[in-house]
């Protein structure tokens, strides 16, 4: 089987660097015509299933990538984007300077991050992802050719946390996810590969 692993397109939240988390922010027009860009880029690509954030970003997402091809797209909770609790809505760039918030340590030293009041921590996200990964994903390996995941940047390393094998401490291994950008992973009675990014 092939995952196919993409990150919404752009927001206006993500152009200016405000954290969005688990709230419900629309694509912007630039992030609606990558993801019709990309879904061209696809066109000629089968996917048998397609799961995605119930949030509309990613869910829309997902929408124009699949274009007029009829594959069901299916939202599943665990897809969500890190909860960033009262965090949400404030700039990514001035929590990063506030050594008294726990964003601070979010993308530099990303296993002790620590949940801000209301938030999830990213063992949180790792332990969700991990176990969507395990209950659906995997039992399918050997009857779905290749399937597309829809999400968000920081819910997506989770998946990779899982599909690499490795802890929370090497939870940005490869770099932030760029917006519409896809990680191709091969899953086998050998396990998981990275196969590919686009």
């Amino acid at each position: 089987m092939e995952i196919y692993i993409v990150r919404h397109g752009k927001t206006v939240w993500n152009k200016l660097r405000l954290l969005q988390g688990s709230r419900d922010i629309a694509l912007s027009k630039e992030g609606r015509e990558a993801a019709i860009a990309r879904g061209e880029q696809l066109k000629n690509i089968h996917f048998d299933k397609i799961y995605s954030s119930p949030l509309s970003r990613a869910y829309e997402t997902a929408c124009l990538i699949r274009g007029d091809r009829d594959t069901e797209i299916i939202r599943d909770d665990r897809l969500r984007e890190i909860n960033f609790g009262v965090d949400e809505g404030q700039s990514s760039i001035e929590l990063q300077k506030d050594k008294e918030n726990p964003f601070c340590k979010f993308f530099d030293d990303p296993a002790n991050f620590k949940a801000p009041e209301g938030g999830e921590s990213l063992h949180d996200v790792c332990a969700r992802t991990k176990e969507f990964m395990e209950q659906v994903v995997e039992p399918q390996k050997d009857k779905l050719q290749r399937i597309l995941i829809a999400g968000h940047g920081a819910m997506n390393k989770g998946i990779m946390c899982h599909v690499l094998k490795h802890g929370v401490d090497e939870y940005w291994t490869g770099g932030l996810q760029k917006n519409c950008g896809i990680l191709i992973v091969r899953l086998d009675e050998n396990g998981y590969e990275q196969i590919g990014e686009l």
